[in-house]
């Protein structure tokens, strides 16, 4: 119903009072729908009422295209004579001073009226607007965002209510402008850089650990969603190339995310995959990445020319930082590593600095420059659900951020050192931490504080291993577990008295040391070697200081012989903390 049906002027739409004035161009208010416009007087007021009975008579005549025409009165009211001036000679001009009293509360209240109306109408057509504008952006973002079907890789999608695993996977892929130059241009597109970024349950803190892409391990058997809808199974390879799980043979994402599963025993949520252009697009966008260079690094291969100090690169210097590897370090790519997880974490401070997040410009640049990017999988292909997931990783603060690398050593079977294999000495304790969601820095002051009260009972003298005494029990961890420890305590670690006594007589929720007073010592040494917390020894009373054994009894956080039940009390060494400063060397 357009204004003049609804019958009240104080229920009139604040945007249909607009009209043109033909004579100025411009749009005027129209406050009296009764009245029609003046057509005689060359006064301001009757100049205005002629331009709004203009524009009401081409209104009713052609309606605006896409509109429906506004119903008009069939018999318009009398014209209002215009005012008369206050300055017209003789009686009939002179206005008592009470009246004209009354007149000037009038006008002053009009005046009111038209600011509220005026007021009113704008905020109208901009909210209008603002919606429109915000849909259609909203669309184009989604419009912008590539996906590819992440085949039941994953784990279906994060929750708010437990830990996050977030596969961030940069491609060699040459594509885009200006890229082709760059080394292999016909490359496929291999997992060139990966990391595995893992949010805790509670949001405190975080672990990025960087797989190297030279990586010897088994790429398992990949159901494969075809370009046409089908799915086709690419075979898996034994002991090649980590980066080769993506690309090679027609291999998408959902490969690399169930090559790092079977690689860490840790099961991915999502996967992000980002290009050249990626590096290129998002360091412009929050105007340059901050980094410093402990020498001057020129690289012919990555084009990169910078002296000894502090930078800030964006576009193609940005990139060529990224890829530089020959000129820093021994030049291999575990150096290449050190340089991009420096400039990962000095990206996500920009990103989240409020010199960023106050700036719109900024914003948008991103919300581009991000949604174009980035390929995605099929569970987070929506601007909405992209939103919610940034909102949840963006929680931990960047002091607990750690960056750290999958310890891997030089492969003995190679001459000439070209690909290294896992330590799983190290890197088991580290896959472990991750899996428990055990932070690698310590970010809650009450947990530490109850925490080093119970490391107490480890504080003390340790045992030859020699001289352990322990009975082995299956009290929930998988099948076999109490032989493979007992052969793995005998054989590997040399703790001859220990006896496997087979399934314990209930389950338990955790792995546990039990030991009587004067086996202290022994309880000391045994969780050393098996990598439990304090929390998992249980020391008995005076009452057990005539028991023969120990008995440990194993539950459902056993995760194999010789991996610690919570991993290890600190980080890796090259464990580094995202707010800390780095330079490249």
């Amino acid at each position: 119903m357009d204004a003049q049906g609804r019958g009240r002027a104080d229920e009139i739409d604040p945007a249909d009072q607009w009209v043109m004035n033909p004579h100025t161009g411009n749009y005027e208010l129209r406050l009296d729908q009764s009245a029609p416009q003046s057509t005689a007087s060359p006064s301001r007021v009757s100049g205005a009422r002629r331009s709004r009975r203009s524009a009401e008579s081409s209104e009713a005549a052609t309606p605006a295209a896409g509109t429906a025409t506004r119903r008009r009165p069939a018999n318009p009211a009398p014209e209002v004579p215009a005012q008369r001036s206050r300055r017209a000679g003789g009686a009939q001009g002179r206005v008592p001073q009470q009246q004209a009293g009354r007149r000037k509360r009038r006008q002053a209240a009009s005046g009111k009226k038209k600011v509220l109306l005026w007021t009113g109408g704008t905020l109208a057509l901009l909210m209008v607007a603002t919606a429109s504008a915000g849909y259609l952006y909203y669309e184009h973002l989604n419009s912008n965002i590539t996906s590819v079907p992440d085949d039941n890789a994953g784990t279906g999608g994060f929750s708010k209510d437990r830990a996050i695993n977030i596969l961030l996977i940069g491609t060699d892929k040459r594509t885009g402008e200006g890229n082709g130059s760059y080394g292999d241009k016909n490359s496929p597109g291999h997992a060139d850089t990966t990391l595995l970024l893992h949010v805790s349950k509670d949001r405190t803190n975080a672990t990025a650990l960087s797989i190297p892409r030279d990586l010897i391990t088994d790429i398992p058997d990949c159901p494969t969603t075809q370009e046409d809808g089908s799915s086709k199974v690419i075979p898996g390879t034994q002991g090649t190339r980590f980066n080769e799980s993506l690309g090679q043979s027609g291999r998408t994402p959902s490969c690399t995310m169930r090559t790092v599963t079977e690689l860490t025993g840790i099961k991915m949520d999502h996967f992000m995959v980002a290009d050249f252009n990626a590096v290129k697009t998002l360091s412009s966008a929050v105007g340059g990445v901050p980094i410093c260079l402990d020498k001057d690094i020129k690289d012919d291969k990555s084009k990169l020319d910078l002296p000894a100090g502090d930078h800030t690169l964006e576009g193609e210097q940005a990139l060529a930082f990224v890829r530089t590897r020959h000129a820093v370090g021994f030049g291999g790519d575990l150096d290449r590593i050190k340089i991009q997880q420096q400039f990962l974490s000095s990206l996500m401070r920009k990103l989240k600095s409020n010199d960023t997040l106050t700036s719109p410009t900024k914003l948008v640049k991103l919300a581009e420059a991000g949604t174009k990017a980035l390929t995605v999988d099929s569970q987070i292909d929506d601007i909405g659900k992209l939103r919610d997931l940034g909102l949840e990783l963006g929680k931990f603060d960047m002091k607990n951020l750690t960056f750290a690398t999958v310890p891997v050593l030089d492969n003995p079977a190679e001459t000439v050192k070209a690909t290294v294999v896992l330590d799983t000495s190290k890197s088991d304790a580290l896959f472990s931490m991750v899996r428990n969601d055990v932070s690698l820095t310590e970010v809650e002051e009450k947990k530490k504080a109850a925490k080093d009260k119970q490391a107490d009972l480890l504080k003390g003298p340790r045992a030859e291993a020699s001289d352990v005494r322990v009975d082995v029990f299956n009290g929930g961890g998988p099948t076999g577990s109490a032989q493979k420890t007992l052969d793995w305590l005998q054989n590997t670690e040399g703790v001859l008295k220990s006896t496997n006594k087979g399934n314990a007589p209930a389950d338990v929720t955790r792995t546990t040391l039990e030991y009587a007073p004067n086996q202290a010592d022994q309880a000391r040494k045994l969780a050393d070697l098996m990598g439990l917390p304090a929390a998992a020894l249980k020391p008995g009373t005076e009452d057990a200081q005539g028991l023969e054994a120990m008995t440990l009894t194993l539950g459902p956080d056993f995760r194999g012989a010789g991996v610690p039940i919570t991993g290890p009390a600190k980080a890796p060494k090259d464990a580094v903390q995202a707010d800390k400063r780095m330079c490249a060397k």
